[in-house]
């Protein structure tokens, strides 16, 4: 991260405003990366790893906590279809190295995964999505895990009852100044503005931007390469055909004169 104290306090302004409350000791991490136990097994890469050193009350216990933040703009059909194992999985990766060895289930952290999401996942056009397990046969019944999920849908237009997200989240969808309106959203503004005037971030986006247009240049040119051959090989299979069948008819034309002069001569025997 370019400049960790901007994301520090983007994050905690980002989650004061999503959960209503103050964030402190925050222990951030960027591009957290988990690998797999093994070599055969998937690893996972965190965008936002955040990690909460003081421990809070949160629904009357005290427990810390920790917030996966992820700005997932991959709306291919695919991916969103299996958006909920990609978050059991995040769960689970999460869970397994925050528990050290040897200490009690009750020392778990509670785990937040945050989806900030330009598209739907869901369908039903709500502004947010909060996922939690809970017994199918008695809805209400008590069972808490720890464990939330929350998809954040930036153009969603139910579940705006909290002003402040509803207007984060129209920010983030089209982040201008015009749209900066409120105090926190002006700070934040504030930190775009100098982020983008560095020039090793710019720097760093445009190497970026290249390597994506380059990518896309190169799949281009394979896409050419591609259609080039398949024309040639498709010209090829004609033009076989066509030599295919003129020969076929050469040899019928050859063979249509021996006839024609074998029954001249035969004609020619029965005069004489």
């Amino acid at each position: 991260m370019a400049y960790p104290e901007y994301g520090k306090k983007f994050c905690r302004k980002f989650l004061k405003i999503l959960f209503g409350r103050e964030f402190k000791n925050l222990n951030i991490v960027t591009q957290k990366s988990y690998g797999g136990r093994d070599t055969g097994l998937h690893g996972a890469r965190l965008d936002v790893y955040i990690e909460e050193g003081d421990e809070v009350e949160i629904d009357s216990s005290n427990v810390s906590a920790i917030y996966d933040i992820e700005s997932d703009k991959n709306n291919k059909r695919k991916d969103i279809d299996f958006i909920a194992q990609r978050t059991r999985f995040y769960h689970a990766i999460i869970d397994s190295r925050s528990l050290k060895s040897g200490q009690s289930y009750d020392k778990l952290k509670r785990v937040f995964v945050i989806f900030i999401c330009p598209y739907d996942p869901f369908g039903d056009d709500r502004m947010i999505y909060t996922i939690r397990n809970h017994c199918v046969e008695n809805p209400e019944l008590p069972y808490e895990d720890g464990a939330r999920t929350i998809f954040l849908y930036t153009k969603g237009r139910k579940g705006r009852d909290n002003e402040s997200l509803s207007q984060l989240l129209d920010y983030m969808e089209n982040t201008t100044r015009e749209n900066a309106v409120t105090e926190e959203l002006e700070d934040i503004q504030e930190m775009v503005d100098v982020v983008k005037e560095d020039a090793e971030v710019t720097v760093a986006y445009m190497k970026g931007f290249e390597r994506d247009q380059m990518f896309l240049e190169e799949g281009k040119e394979l896409g050419r390469k591609l259609e080039q051959e398949n024309t040639l090989r498709e010209k090829n299979r004609a033009d076989t055909e066509k030599n295919r069948a003129e020969e076929e008819k050469r040899r019928a034309d050859a063979a249509v004169e021996e006839i024609e002069k074998l029954r001249k001569q035969l004609e020619e025997l029965q005069k004489s």
